[in-house]
């Protein structure tokens, strides 16, 4: 697949986007709406898909406005989608702009430390653009 020159928009919905980005890497950007469960799992789906579409393992997680994951979102992005991502499309790494809301800070962490036995990396970040750094000094 040719390198891409600019940023492509892969999904938006109520949850926020997905894009492609020219440095080989997806951006998730939430946005401060409210979202459903079905609109949280379009976003991780699309991700997924576009990894491995892509042959990328790096995603950029823009969580600065984002409402907090729900206990369900919490559960199904744990133990089914990180898991299949990691497994079938190659996701390694994952540089989060952490959120000013507390709880969805809590809620991030709780699925950024379970698992324990996937070989995948995340690291937080207050600025997108130390985010993007480090991101893109890891493998594509």
């Amino acid at each position: 697949m040719p390198p891409l020159v600019s940023s492509v928009i892969l999904l938006q919905n109520a949850a926020g986007q997905v894009i492609a980005e020219p440095g080989n890497y997806l951006r998730l950007h939430w946005s401060n709406q409210p979202r459903t469960f079905a609109d949280t799992c379009a976003m991780f789906t699309t991700a997924a898909v576009a990894l491995a579409r892509y042959r990328w393992g790096r995603i950029l997680i823009n969580q600065v406005n984002m409402q907090p994951f729900s206990p369900q979102e919490q559960e199904w992005i744990s133990r089914q989608w990180l898991p299949e991502a990691v497994r079938t499309s190659g996701y390694r790494f994952g540089a989060v702009v952490v959120a000013t809301n507390v709880l969805t800070r809590l809620a991030t962490a709780y699925v950024t430390t379970s698992f324990a036995d996937l070989p995948l990396r995340y690291r937080s970040f207050d600025a997108e653009r130390e985010a993007i750094a480090w991101l893109t000094q890891q493998p594509a």
